[in-house]
């Protein structure tokens, strides 16, 4: 079954450019994505046409971000990417003439729809500056044990 990881990819790769003091070229992000900087551009691209990141040509060129990390959601990105699907199970037949069938799909279809808008709406509380604290937390405290 073939995961859509766009999402986990752009947060990997707007975090990576929170971090940096100067913008990140497309093959820079490629390595962190672990995919091809013509991904890279493309997605960054999206990003861009929202105003979330800027780019600039030339030898000291990239990408960097340029929205504030506290008002851009996971939310924001997930609809930005064209809102992949949440979920990857589904029902057997759409339309099927079977009632067992139907009653089947009834539930599912309600559970999915409540279970989709439940995780919606907390990818709407999550912030790009909540991350980037997270990212701060861990990264100080492995930084601590290799002090000791």
């Amino acid at each position: 079954m073939k995961r859509d990881s766009r999402l986990s990819g752009v947060l990997h790769a707007l975090l990576h450019m929170a971090e940096q003091d100067q913008p990140m070229t497309s093959d820079t992000l490629a390595q962190c994505m672990q995919t091809h900087p013509v991904v890279v551009r493309r997605t960054m691209g999206l990003l861009r046409e929202a105003g979330l990141v800027a780019s600039a040509r030339g030898p000291s060129g990239g990408w960097r971000i340029s929205a504030d990390l506290a008002q851009v959601t996971l939310r924001q990105l997930h609809d930005l990417l064209g809102e992949p699907a949440v979920f990857a199970i589904g029902n057997r037949h759409e339309a099927p003439d079977c009632l067992v069938e139907q009653a089947v799909n009834a539930a599912l279809d309600d559970a999915f729809t409540r279970a989709e808008a439940l995780l919606l709406a907390r990818f709407a509380e999550i912030t790009l500056a909540d991350l980037a604290a997270d990212f701060a937390r861990r990264h100080a405290r492995v930084r601590h044990r290799e002090r000791d």
